[in-house]
């Protein structure tokens, strides 16, 4: 499900752009993401600000059903690829409506203003009963249960080049993320 060597070659191909708030995944990190949304069988994803998770699956078959929602429009020739401003929340393909059993979402930034966008977006995309997993900073656990109804998982994610650490908050019981991140001290 997810290619060890598709994922180094994104790595390698793209540097993370502080302009964009860029800031990748662990390969680890990225290894369980994949693993947790194979696990609990999805289908259809929403890669919202997450490139280097959508560039790093193996499955053709799920990535050729799957978009990246992203505002950098370096990956505008992939076929999945969807331009993504999140001040302009609502404004994706109206055919996206309710189309996706998973949503994955990082935003380049961890206010309430931008996660309030990104939940429209979110409400937007989900399917019915859609598993949502999104990343940020702890502090935010009450806002984000109130914008998208999500608690946080016992795995936190790796961001080699980020200051602070995220957590993962997830509206379902994880399958693969129920354990500790051995990348990510206690």
């Amino acid at each position: 499900f997810c290619s060890p060597r598709s994922m180094q070659r994104f790595l390698a191909q793209n540097k993370e752009n502080a302009d964009y708030n860029q800031y990748w995944y662990s390969p680890n990190t990225v290894q369980y993401i994949l693993d947790e949304i194979q696990a609990v069988g999805a289908q259809k994803i929403a890669f919202i600000s997450t490139p280097s998770l959508y560039f790093s699956l193996q499955d053709k078959t799920i990535q050729s059903q799957s978009k990246v929602l992203d505002f950098d429009k370096k990956w505008r020739r992939n076929p999945g690829y969807i331009f993504y401003d999140f001040n302009e929340p609502l404004e994706v393909p109206k055919e996206l409506a309710a189309q996706f059993d998973f949503i994955v979402v990082d935003p380049p930034f961890i206010t309430e203003e931008v996660w309030t966008k990104y939940a429209q977006t979110i409400k937007l995309l989900a399917a019915p009963d859609a598993k949502i997993l999104c990343s940020s900073i702890a502090e935010n656990d009450k806002m984000l249960a109130e914008l998208v109804g999500v608690k946080p998982t016992i795995f936190k994610p790796s961001i080699p080049n980020l200051i602070y650490q995220y957590n993962f908050f997830s509206n379902y019981e994880p399958k693969v993320l129920n354990v500790t991140n051995p990348e990510v001290p206690e």
